[in-house]
């Protein structure tokens, strides 16, 4: 029996175990495991594929005719035609260029998808910290409250306390455990989420620190640097490059499309041999295409404008977000706070403080503790959002 449980005890050692993960390595994983990405990865490349494709000759054609004649059995004659017809060749090479802001802008909009994914999960990230925090604090609560409980019931006991004290204790008792519980479910939602961007891949993230994320008071920095890298507004931007190249292509298209080819002849007594050489001249079709690339072109203009702006725009709301949540954390003192935490503890076990005005002063120190943990992680993800461009 012994030995059994040695070896059940060394497989258990052997087991591998989840470490503890933190905020980039998180963000990691969800990059390399996010079902969204993977498929829009394959999408992608099916994209840049039919890009190139639209950039090739068109296929060969092959022709054979057979003719019949009276007076002679059989086939009195034949005819064999291959040919290969072509764009103009300068065509080719505006629309090579063309389909490279093309496959830039799908990069482009690849990335700009990774990062709002991976904002997702930072956010989450922030949010299993604040509960992890909050979690903390309510530990802390239910152990103050048991340790009152046991020396409040000691001292009804000995005829030292009220049975409303020890009441009201139990209650509060009561309301931490409501707390806990709520605490776990949402911690339960928000992994799950996190867990779901994974690709249902186990995390463990036990995170109670937030991450370092550097702040600036200059917001013409901050919008240059995030501007620049705004990978949205530069797929735009190559979007708007693309449609120009693609506006190059239509009035291009005015040239006429080339054939070249064999042909083979063969009669009774006979064979010939010769080249076809021919072409289209393109008077109906593309008489409306270069307004459509014009309209085009101008819309996709429009487009990454109206995108610069809005982006700005959102740069300077959560700049003042930030800011604003910034000075409302500097009022919050934690240190205080705990500090009288601790005096008010010692006030009421040491017979100095009622039960009662010691849970009216501690619910309200426990109330500003808690808005100063929410307001922490609403400055963080103001953060986070400000700094996308860094994901």
């Amino acid at each position: 029996m012994k030995r059994k449980l040695i070896i059940i005890a060394l497989c258990t050692l052997c087991l591998p175990r989840l470490q503890a993960q933190g905020v980039d390595e998180v963000l990691q994983s969800v990059a390399q495991h996010n079902k969204a990405l993977q498929a829009q990865r394959q999408a992608d490349a099916a994209e840049k594929t039919g890009i190139e494709a639209e950039n090739g000759l068109e296929d060969p054609s092959v022709e054979y005719s057979s003719f019949f004649s009276k007076g002679v059995s059989g086939q009195a004659g034949s005819e064999l035609v291959v040919s290969q017809g072509f764009d103009f060749p300068t065509v080719y090479g505006q629309r090579g260029r063309a389909g490279r802001e093309r496959k830039e802008a799908v990069d482009l909009r690849a990335e700009a998808q990774r990062r709002d994914i991976l904002l997702q999960a930072k956010n989450l990230c922030l949010d299993l910290i604040r509960l992890n925090r909050q979690q903390d604090l309510l530990d802390r609560r239910m152990e103050n409250a048991e340790e009152l409980l046991s020396l409040f019931e000691e001292r009804l006991k000995a005829g030292d306390a009220t049975l409303i004290d020890v009441n009201k204790i139990k209650m509060e008792r009561m309301s931490i455990q409501t707390e806990v519980l709520q605490n776990h479910a949402a911690h339960r939602t928000a992994l799950q989420s996190l867990l779901a961007l994974n690709g249902n891949l186990p995390l463990t993230f036990d995170e109670r620190e937030y991450p370092a994320a550097p702040a600036t008071d200059d917001f013409e920095t901050l919008r240059n640097e995030a501007l620049a890298g705004d990978a949205a507004l530069q797929a735009a931007e190559a979007e708007t490059r693309a449609a120009g190249r693609a506006l190059a292509v239509s009035r291009h298209n005015w040239l006429p499309k080339l054939e070249v080819g064999y042909r083979r002849n063969t009669g009774e007594d006979s064979k010939e041999h010769g080249f076809l050489v021919g072409g289209s001249i393109p008077l109906f079709s593309n008489r409306r295409q270069v307004k459509m690339a014009q309209a085009r072109s101008v819309g996709a203009q429009l487009t990454a404008e109206d995108l610069r702006l809005q982006a700005e725009a959102a740069l300077h709301a959560g700049f003042n977000e930030m800011q604003q949540l910034r000075k409302a954390l500097s009022v919050y003192d934690r240190t205080l706070m705990l500090q009288t935490l601790d005096l008010l503890g010692e006030s009421v076990k040491g017979g100095e403080m009622s039960v009662t005005d010691y849970f009216v002063e501690a619910d309200q120190i426990y109330r500003n503790l808690q808005a100063c943990t929410e307001l922490e992680c609403q400055y963080q993800k103001s953060l986070a959002t400000l700094y996308k461009h860094r994901l």
